[in-house]
Parts: structure tokens; C-alpha cells; sequence
């Protein structure tokens, strides 16, 4: 990756960072736990600590990504994202990101300043109304298709 990316430093991460590009090295790699899913089967994470100079924040490994970082190795992150994981800050790669060992080191990673130790609230997640699932239309009862095929006019 050439270096014209802005690099983001991690102690500047909020909850709404966008596109994160930050170079970290790795400070330990957690086990992988299983996450029952509402939609399938259940997903496999890794919780990795990294820091740079300016602070740590825990790096959530999916999937294939697990396995893909080690111990003491200094890594660079393309294109992350964060997430709130009960009110705490947690980086991501999702498809459109990439994690890859990085060519610069950090040569002193601080964890002076944990920014996933920070709660932050969770945004409520929005519901339309009645759980109409056409469309995410709210149902205001009636006018649903049942009501229109048995309607004639």
C-alpha cells in the first residue's frame, strides 16, 4: 500500500470512524470463540489486541481472517471499520478492507490509552413499526396485501 493513504492513529478512533487505515503492531491474539447468529450458522472471532504509538484498541479477527496475525508482528490495515460491541469500540475488516503485515514498524506501542475500554452508548437500532417485513413499510393495520386481494371494488 503506498503511503499517500491517510493513516488514522488509534487513539483518535471513534465510534463513527470510517474507511480506518492504521498501522499497529499486534500485542497478543485470542482465542477464537464461537457467535450464535439470528440469520445462520454461527461465526468464529478472534479478539486481538493492537497498538501504535498513541494507543491500543482490540481488533476483531472473522472467520478466515483468524490465524492470520501473530504475536509481536506489526500489521497495517486498509479500509477498516469500527463497531460498538456492547458500547465498546472494536476495529473490524470487513470485505471492502484489507489486513496485511505492514513494512513500517512501531517501534513503541503504548497502551496507556485503551480506546475499547471507553463505553460509548449504542445507537437504538430503528424498527418500522410492527415488523411488516414487505418493503420496511410500517403496518398501520389494514392495507396489507390480505386486505387488498379481498377488497373489490
Amino acid at each position: 500500500m503506498e503511503q499517500s493513504k491517510e493513516m488514522t492513529k488509534i487513539a483518535d478512533l471513534t465510534p463513527e470512524s470510517k474507511s480506518v487505515n492504521v498501522i499497529a503492531k499486534v500485542l497478543s491474539v485470542g482465542e477464537p470463540k464461537e457467535i450464535p447468529s439470528k440469520f445462520g450458522p454461527s461465526r468464529k472471532v478472534a479478539e486481538v489486541p493492537i497498538a501504535d504509538e498513541s494507543g491500543s484498541v482490540v481488533l476483531s479477527l472473522w472467520q478466515d481472517q483468524i490465524g492470520t496475525v501473530s504475536e509481536g508482528e506489526t500489521i497495517q490495515i486498509e479500509n477498516g471499520y469500527v463497531s460498538l460491541v456492547k458500547g465498546h469500540i472494536r476495529v473490524n475488516v470487513g470485505k471492502y478492507g484489507k489486513i496485511m503485515k505492514s513494512e513500517v514498524d512501531v517501534s513503541d506501542p503504548s497502551t496507556a490509552v485503551n480506546v475499547s475500554d471507553k463505553e460509548y452508548e449504542q445507537p437504538e437500532r430503528r424498527s418500522f413499526g410492527g415488523g411488516d417485513r414487505r418493503g420496511g413499510r410500517p403496518s398501520y393495520g389494514g392495507g396489507g396485501r390480505r386486505d387488498d386481494r379481498s377488497r373489490r371494488f
